[in-house]
């Protein structure tokens, strides 16, 4: 039987009971009234009687349990899952952060509570706020993430948000990159090299940095994680060996570079231990401010280059050749690098499923959707090899009707007197017929009805002039 005590006697009163599996179960009642303890530890203890005869799902009493605890309680259980994920610091953050933030909005504070309604309406909320398509996309993938997490951990009989659809971001981008052409990056390497130190890399390092990301594709956090050891030049083979644990997509990663490349990071890297970390770059809110301050420095060397005449000048001044912004609107920083990687594999005419392993998409649409558009002349390479596949000759039409409704005319002409033709051949063949017919009818009978002779249709019969239809004997 279920009793109810209090520890000191002070506090809130505690509930004992044996539960469905015999086992003595302790738990708070959460109120300082002796009655209302009494009646919850009454309950207790009839739902697990009502367990112990079947006549009640265990999972879903835990359940009911589950849902009525707060969202923080889950929320911490929820942490601990993202971070057995491997996921990074910065995800974790955001996704908790998110999770509280709209739990505030509603003011719910259990996971009962969490419905589509109250989710909808916080992300009707952020776009009246002017927010972008993107941050409301990313504040529903966090939310989603949570309940579709306590589901499948039995803390939840159904997901409250599977209605819930994700906005486009491609709606509303607020910040589109831009790549780097080829002769801007060869200005840049040139400037770069000479420059003072940068936020504590010297001019040469940072002109590896960039030259490596280019070439590899890796991430700003990828090439932060890169030591002397993951550099392989093994043979002909010369490519950068990036862990999974750095990755975005927790895979290993093995990245080819260029011989030349190779060599100048070796050389670059001959006195350090191999643990030593490849690039001192720096706090990561510095890495795009880096390059943008080398970009600058590039188009300012470009601007003042020696015998530009004032003319010359000022239509540089117009033009977006190593502009930080371009007239379209789209930006430059750190992650550029990684987009020019895959837009100039792009206009190199590199296979598409080629680009994905090197860019390390998780699906081919995601490459094309990003730098399909790049390819170049696949449309006109298209239709010649049509022309092609047909021998090389496209069928004209012939030089004595370039007119189409004449040709149309005298193509109704042509086919009225083949029919014309045709239906007085068909009409003397059927008289022919009838003839031999009418031949081989006396053979048949000794006699032709009278009826036969005149035409006339007799009872029950079909009017016809073919006398072996009409014979009495068929």
């Amino acid at each position: 039987m279920a009793s109810v005590f209090k520890r000191g006697g002070k506090g809130s009163w505690l509930i004992e009971w044996t539960d469905f599996q015999g086992r003595r179960q302790t738990r708070s009642s959460r109120t300082t009234d002796k009655a209302a303890a009494e009646r919850i530890a009454k309950k207790l203890e009839t739902e697990d009687a009502l367990m112990k005869v079947g006549l009640l799902d265990p999972k879903i009493t835990s359940m009911r349990q589950e849902a009525g605890l707060s969202i923080r309680t889950h929320l911490a259980n929820f942490e601990s899952k993202l971070r057995a994920e491997n996921r990074t610091k910065k995800h974790i953050r955001s996704t908790i952060r998110a999770i509280l933030q709209i739990s505030e909005f509603a003011g719910i504070h259990k996971v009962a509570e969490i419905s589509a309604d109250i989710v909808n309406q916080y992300s009707d909320n952020l776009s009246k706020e002017g927010l972008a398509t993107r941050t409301r996309q990313a504040h529903l993938t966090a939310i989603k993430s949570f309940t579709r997490w306590l589901v499948e951990n039995q803390k939840l009989d159904r997901d409250p948000l599977a209605s819930v659809r994700k906005p486009n971001p491609k709606t509303d981008r607020r910040y589109e990159r831009r790549i780097l052409l080829p002769d801007e990056w060869k200005i840049l390497l040139s400037v770069t090299e000479n420059e003072p130190i940068r936020y504590g890399m010297e001019g040469f390092e940072r002109c590896l940095l960039y030259h490596t990301a280019i070439q590899t594709g890796l991430r700003s956090n990828e090439l932060r994680s890169l030591r002397k050891a993951d550099l392989i030049t093994e043979n002909f083979d010369h490519y950068i060996f990036c862990r999974a644990e750095s990755t975005k997509n927790k895979k290993d990663a093995k990245q080819y570079i260029e011989s030349s490349l190779a060599e100048q990071l070796k050389n670059f890297l001959a006195e350090l231990s191999a643990r030593d970390p490849v690039f001192q770059m720096p706090h990561e809110s510095n890495v795009a401010r880096m390059l943008r301050d080398d970009i600058k420095a590039a188009r300012s060397r470009w601007l003042s280059e020696n015998g530009i005449k004032e003319e010359e000048l000022r239509e540089r001044e117009l033009e977006d050749f190593l502009a930080e912004t371009n007239s379209q609107g789209r930006r430059l920083d750190f992650h550029s690098l990684r987009h020019t990687c895959g837009a100039w594999l792009a206009k190199a005419g590199i296979p598409i499923n080629v680009i994905q392993k090197v860019m390390r998409h998780c699906t081919i649409t995601l490459t094309i959707d990003t730098y399909g558009h790049l390819f170049p002349g696949q449309e006109a390479d298209a239709i010649q090899k049509m022309n092609e596949f047909l021998g090389g000759t496209a069928p004209t039409l012939s030089s004595n009707s370039t007119d189409p409704q004449q040709k149309r005319q005298q193509t109704e002409h042509d086919s009225s007197q083949s029919s014309a033709k045709g239906s007085e051949k068909e009409r003397t063949r059927s008289r022919k017929t009838r003839s031999s017919r009418s031949n081989k009818s006396g053979a048949l009978g000794d006699k032709v009805p009278d009826n036969a002779k005149k035409c006339e249709s007799a009872p029950a019969r079909i009017r016809t002039l073919d006398p072996l239809i009409k014979s009495q004997l068929l």
